[in-house]
């Protein structure tokens, strides 16, 4: 490998696939590639992610590895279980920038023990628009100058343990209402509203030393047509000249279709790849897919292809290796522990909102009703009856029934709660809630609130977190 191709592939972030690295992936590590992005996919445990990590570092000392735990809706270490501490708009709700602080600790201490060196998070996008497929509950809120705060306090909380904070997904994804997964959203802002709203927690998260910065895939129109990840005024003029940011520029996954789909399917992602460099970005994560060592050898020859017809300076390459760099450095050394809970517990109590007047009593049927979650959460475990049932005993849960089901088991008790995500997005809850007619329930809202469906009793838990269930389903008892 010619030291231009070692140039090229430091900037790398690949993911892939299984729970044990391929052979492929740790040669190319031993040979320089700047490092991973790690997945549910690739998790067992905590311990199982350690032993992965250090398989990766014993190939080379200063690999980069990443991870996508956000906590809440978006975990990658507890997707099996759900994750042990709510999600951003949970803290947001719970009003404490102390204890977001504690919470992130919390995460960069686990993190730190897995051996993770950069965390892509925090949000510092916000919840603007009902409408919106993809942020929601990852953000600490609508209001600019709170979110800054919270987006401030999680970055000071996960960086006490050595592992870098990425505020995520500049300039703000929170107004378009595309998931950049799919397609390429436009955020309808001026400059001037960009600067008053969208930007004020990306200020904050520079002003709190974050040592990343997540580029997202969306076009701001008076910044020309093109992606901010593919946009020298987005990165170059505006993060770097206007905001003064000097770390490391991530790009969202180049294989998601609001960049890659503008180059043609997979033969996109290396076109993406040199134009994000021109833009200004340090570090590549190409990981939403599990690729093979086919897939970089075409993002590298790319590379040094754009590097040898003058269309991306090697002064430009090797500035991007160098801020990449920065994101090596191995965390502070922390024993693994067992997980737990009551942080996240405290966290998820404090963010409850209870509308109306909720009159739980005695044995429940609680109705779980699944939509499905978005690309960036993925599957994981999710509902309230597997935790109200061991809270209250007699009570029957039931996923995803028919509306006949959920009327003639109602019947039998004097409580039913019906539990959704996002209910005011997905046409298929809104008409099974007002299909019910005169039945008396609890609408427990586990995402981002929207309007009130037939306003009955509402606990809103602004996360489906494990311990967001649980906080929900330790009210409903109590108070029964």
């Amino acid at each position: 490998m010619s030291a231009l191709e070692k140039l090229a592939e430091s900037v790398l972030l690949p993911g892939f696939g299984g729970t044990t690295a391929p052979d492929w992936l740790r040669r190319r590590i031993g040979e320089g590639l700047g490092g991973v992005v790690l997945f549910g996919r690739n998790v067992v445990d905590d311990e199982q992610v350690a032993a992965l990590t250090a398989g990766l570092r014993s190939e080379r000392e200063d690999v980069i590895i990443g991870i996508d735990e956000e906590g809440g809706d978006v975990t990658r270490l507890d997707v099996a279980t759900g994750s042990f501490v709510p999600g951003p708009l949970a803290l947001g709700s719970a009003g404490d920038p102390a204890l977001t602080t504690e919470v992130a600790a919390a995460l960069g201490e686990r993190l730190a023990a897995c051996g993770v060196t950069v965390n892509l998070a925090p949000c510092a996008d916000l919840t603007l628009t009902p409408e919106d497929p993809i942020i929601g509950v990852r953000a600490f809120g609508s209001s600019p100058a709170i979110a800054a705060e919270h987006v401030a306090a999680y970055i000071s909380g996960l960086q006490q343990y050595g592992v870098a904070a990425c505020a995520k997904h500049f300039p703000g994804h929170g107004a378009a209402t595309e998931d950049s997964h799919l397609s390429l959203p436009t955020l309808p802002r001026t400059e001037q509203e960009l600067r008053a709203v969208e930007l004020v927690p990306f200020t904050a998260a520079i002003k709190a030393g974050t040592r990343a910065i997540m580029c997202g895939h969306l076009v701001v129109p008076p910044w020309g047509t093109a992606p901010a990840t593919l946009n020298p005024k987005a990165l170059t003029d505006v993060l770097r000249g206007e905001l003064g940011f000097t770390g490391a520029v991530i790009t969202d996954a180049l294989d998601m279709g609001a960049v890659a789909g503008a180059f043609g399917n997979n033969a996109g992602i290396p076109g993406a790849a040199v134009g994000a460099l021109i833009a200004g970005a340090d570090a590549l994560c190409i990981g939403g897919q599990a690729f093979d060592a086919s897939v970089l050898d075409e993002i590298t020859a790319a590379i040094v292809a754009a590097v040898q017809d003058g269309s991306l300076s090697e002064e430009r390459l090797t500035e991007a290796s160098q801020r990449a760099f920065q994101l090596r450095t191995p965390p502070v050394t922390t024993a693994i522990k067992p997980v737990d809970l009551e942080l996240g517990l405290r966290a998820a109590r404090q963010a409850l909102r209870i509308h109306g007047r909720p009159r739980p009593g005695g044995p429940t049927l609680v109705v779980d009703v699944e939509s499905t979650p978005s690309i960036a959460a993925g599957p994981m475990p999710w509902g309230l009856g597997r935790h109200l049932t061991w809270f209250e005993p007699g009570s029957q849960a039931l996923r995803n029934p028919e509306r006949d089901e959920i009327l003639k088991a109602a019947k039998e008790f004097d409580t039913v709660v019906i539990v959704t995500r996002e209910a005011h997005r997905h046409p298929h809850v809104r008409s099974l809630l007002e299909s019910l007619g005169d039945l008396d329930f609890i609408h427990v809202e586990t995402g981002t609130p929207g309007a009130d469906l037939g306003s009955p009793p509402r606990i809103d838990t602004f996360s489906g977190s494990r311990v967001s269930m649980i906080a929900a389903a330790e009210w409903l008892a109590s108070h029964g």
